[in-house]
């Protein structure tokens, strides 16, 4: 009886690879989805069952057992090139998704079920015909094979996992028992590009007068909060806040996954550790924070906040460590100072909600909402600052808005950005850095 092995076993080889015909739609090809599982299927278990021959090169091993298997069937050329892709991309790449992960155009991709694969292009999130899996057992040895040589493990004991691919890419796969369709993946690939403030610009993402003003507001050491959704661009928002940082100054970046991508020389990058076997050995965002206050930053940037970091962050930005950076989620600056609060008092800390709320007050300077519209497309919808109290709530004071007027034909969201006051309780330590160009944008009104 032969012993089958495992994907991850047998296809961990390293051969150059020939030149491919990137594969069409599996249903245009074979109209017969059935057939094109099946050979798929035999093929790649044949090669699984059978050990290469040392004296092979492994393309004219994989076509001798493609001709195996397809022995009587007359297939044409372009059909026998796809199955030909399909079998090189599950030894030499990650299966199905490989030519989805080579494409700069996606920026994500969701595999829901083996004939349930979307991707995100543009911000738009589309159905990709492109791909298919075999059943629900290739996406789990899929992603075992993605998450193995990270280190990680993914089964039953350990349904879920969220990690970074070498490139920066950021994986997350969860399995049964969790997931009551099967395996689902979802992978928020890396730019290698990275997004300048021009870009944004270009992308009508916000005005000049917007741009200046935050390029000041970080020059100034002045303590910035990014919210938004899932898939708003909080994290390219930071990093472009964070290029507008000083060569001079020394900086610690803390996050889960390491997305951030300064380009500054004194930058110190903290990672987050999750050890499948041992919680002991767990380092958290909280660790890390409390970490770098004795590392001699100028400059903590948190990734995202999302529980009892929250107070360790807050206490560094009252404690002399001014032109911190961070992100959380949440839908407006109002919403964002609540959720802020209720991760504070998740860390357990016996903390009167008023002393909570003057500690928030003082520590956070700017809040800046990031959203992506119904057409796709991201724009920095609120620039705010904090201003104090009213009554017993932490005041906000809108600067900047983007004022939605309604829907083109082309269903692209209409609409202008506004300035919505001309006095800000941050002027004067932004004009005591020598940032003239305020008097450009906001008048003489503090004079």
């Amino acid at each position: 009886m032969v012993v089958k092995k495992s994907f991850s076993s047998e296809f961990s080889v390293d051969t150059s690879k020939s030149e491919k015909i990137i594969p069409d739609a599996d249903y245009k090809i074979f109209e017969d989805k059935k057939l094109l599982d099946d050979l798929r299927s035999r093929v790649i278990q044949n090669i699984i069952d059978n050990n290469i021959p040392t004296n092979m090169n492994l393309n004219d091993y994989i076509n001798l057992e493609i001709d195996k298997c397809l022995n009587g069937m007359d297939l044409e050329d372009y059909k026998r090139n796809h199955v030909f892709n399909l079998i090189d991309n599950e030894i030499n790449g990650l299966g199905p998704i490989t030519e989805l992960l080579k494409d700069k155009n996606v920026t994500e991709i969701m595999v829901n079920a083996p004939n349930e694969v979307y991707v995100e292009i543009d911000g738009k999130i589309i159905k990709d015909e492109s791909v298919s899996f075999i059943n629900s057992d290739h996406i789990l040895r899929t992603i075992q094979k993605i998450v193995q040589p990270l280190g990680r493990t993914i089964d039953s004991s350990n349904p879920m996992v969220d990690a970074r691919l070498k490139d920066g890419s950021r994986i997350n796969a969860i399995i049964p028992p969790l997931s009551l369709k099967g395996p689902v993946l979802t992978i928020r690939k890396f730019r290698d590009d990275l997004i300048s403030i021009e870009d944004l610009l270009r992308n009508g993402t916000l005005t000049r007068d917007m741009a200046v003003f935050l390029e000041d507001a970080v020059k100034s050491k002045l303590n910035i909060l990014v919210c938004g959704g899932t898939g708003s661009g909080k994290t390219t928002i930071l990093n472009i806040l964070s290029s507008f940082i000083g060569e001079n100054e020394r900086i610690i970046t803390i996050e889960d996954a390491a997305e951030l991508k300064l380009k500054q020389t004194h930058v110190i990058s903290l990672e987050t550790r999750v050890d499948n076997y041992d919680s002991k050995s767990e380092i958290t965002i909280r660790d890390l924070v409390r970490n770098s206050l004795r590392m001699r930053p100028d400059r903590i940037i948190v990734g995202e906040v999302r529980g009892g970091e929250a107070f360790d962050m807050l206490q560094a930005m009252n404690t002399g460590h001014d032109g911190s950076l961070t992100t959380l989620h949440a839908n407006s600056p109002v919403d964002a100072l609540n959720r802020l609060e209720t991760m504070v008092l998740m860390g357990g800390l016996e903390i009167p909600i008023p002393a909570i709320r003057d500690y928030i007050e003082n520590a956070i300077d700017i809040i800046v909402n990031i959203e992506r519209l119904s057409d796709g497309r991201r724009k920095i919808t609120d620039i705010s600052e904090v201003v104090g109290f009213s009554g017993d709530l932490i005041a906000v004071n809108p600067i900047y808005k983007f004022i939605q007027t309604g829907i083109t034909k082309n269903l692209e969201v209409d609409g202008e950005f506004k300035l919505i006051t001309k006095k800000i309780k941050s002027y004067d330590k932004m004009k005591n850095k020598g940032f003239k160009d305020l008097d450009l944008i906001f008048g003489d009104k503090h004079e």
